[in-house]
């Protein structure tokens, strides 16, 4: 079996790596999390499998990064509440936050709503991005793959891997505010800075047995 081909089936997740004692709102468990998770290296090893049969690069592998981390993201965001009940995928298109508790909000969709939780997908640790500060809970898959980059820089095919997943409640001082000059064409971002990070971190998910 060549690397590329054996790199396109995901890591299994470290089966004792999930926090039974992390706190999450709305009644989603870690068991929903571990489910979710198991789904997306499901869905990204049939995936991958299928193109390199059709001599086609792995998905991570052709994406520009970002796009494929809101794969990731998406993909959680879809999922998760498969698994749990009470909570559902916003309606509203691009709405926020991606996930909130069933019959909270009319049509379960709102433009900005206070309650609910924002999924991202990052290959970063920490250092997260949003669009503004504000209070939101937070939940970060952390992951690490090839990029579309990594073929030019040598880098050799590694399997799509889960390294964590932590979440908790932030407030608006949890974040840092880039902004953007009045010339830029740069996207507003807002980044969590350190406390945010060390609430998401005392509430891990899950870690892989590296960390």
């Amino acid at each position: 079996m060549n690397l590329e081909l054996k790199t396109c089936t995901a890591e299994p997740l470290n089966t004792k790596g999930f926090n039974k004692k992390a706190k999450i709102p709305y009644g989603l468990t870690v068991d929903h999390i571990r489910s979710t998770m198991q789904d997306f290296i499901d869905f990204i090893s049939f995936i991958n499998i299928q193109l390199n049969s059709r001599k086609i690069p792995r998905l991570e592998s052709f994406l520009m990064p970002a796009n494929f981390s809101s794969i990731v993201g998406e993909f959680a965001s879809a999922t998760i509440p498969k698994y749990c009940r009470t909570i559902v995928k916003n309606n509203y298109h691009n709405g926020h936050p991606d996930m909130v508790p069933c019959g909270v909000y009319q049509g379960d969709s709102i433009l900005h709503g206070a309650k609910g939780i924002e999924i991202k997908g990052s290959r970063y640790d920490k250092g997260w991005q949003g669009h503004n500060p504000e209070a939101v809970w937070l939940m970060v898959f952390v992951f690490d793959s090839n990029t579309s980059r990594d073929k030019s820089l040598g880098k050799p095919p590694k399997p799509f891997k889960y390294k964590k997943v932590v979440g908790a409640l932030l407030e608006k001082s949890d974040w840092k505010f880039a902004g953007r000059s009045e010339t830029s064409r740069r996207t507003i971002t807002a980044s969590v800075t350190s406390s945010g990070l060390l609430k998401m971190e005392s509430n891990w998910i899950y870690r892989c047995e590296d960390l």
